[in-house]
């Protein structure tokens, strides 16, 4: 997913998100303890190119919100998070898509800032372990495959930025999710070292939380 597309959504976010909020002057920020889930939208690039088919997926799990100060917070969390690429191919042999999702468990550390009572931005880095794998195809040709983790990279990580709307005890975000890790293994073969998948992840998730506290 390109960045610029992020930014335009972020925008988006922001503009509506203002418009709902009203001016605050306690800004405090407050222990939270509670549950999350929402809706991906992940896809692949390199070094060369950026993939634009769109892979939807989900992720859920739980967070916590740890004051620091009276307006900044740090924000573990921890996820089961669905990434992944969707692949069209048509030429003169077959036409369809293919689907290359990724299973990941998701350990995000975020610093939190409400700007307002109510609206906060947040930015921070995220660790990963890839839990399953699996390709499926529709078209010409059908299959659905696990594959072995074994032979992808287990471990991945990268940077996050979002924001985030509280009417608490619910809260609405979007965040952005970019990949530092190829998630390939490097191979050496016949003298030759490549690493397939040469990709990184990149996800955009729009989440839903609601405090338990």
């Amino acid at each position: 997913m390109k960045m610029h597309n992020f930014l335009c959504a972020l925008a988006l976010f922001f503009s509506a998100s203002f418009g709902m909020l009203q001016a605050q002057n306690d800004e405090n920020v407050t222990t939270e303890f509670g549950v999350k889930g929402g809706f991906n939208m992940s896809n692949l690039y390199n070094n060369n190119a950026d993939d634009e088919n769109i892979l939807y997926g989900f992720n859920a799990g739980v967070y916590a919100t740890l004051p620091i100060s009276d307006f900044i917070a740090i924000q573990p969390e921890i996820l089961f998070t669905t990434k992944g690429a969707e692949l069209e191919y048509n030429n003169a042999f077959a036409s369809g898509t293919g689907k290359f999702r990724l299973n990941y468990i998701e350990v995000p550390l975020l610093v939190r800032v409400n700007v307002t009572k109510n609206f906060n931005i947040h930015a921070g880095g995220y660790a990963s372990y890839l839990v399953s794998s699996k390709v499926s195809g529709d078209g010409d040709f059908n299959f659905d495959e696990e594959l072995d983790a074994d032979d992808l990279n287990r471990f991945d990580a990268g940077l996050s930025a979002g924001v985030g709307v509280d009417f608490s005890p619910i809260s609405i975000g979007l965040r952005y999710n970019y990949g530092l890790t190829t998630i390939g293994k490097e191979r050496t073969v016949a003298g030759t070292t490549f690493t397939v998948p040469d990709a990184k992840n990149s996800n955009l998730s729009l989440y839903l939380s609601y405090k338990l506290n």
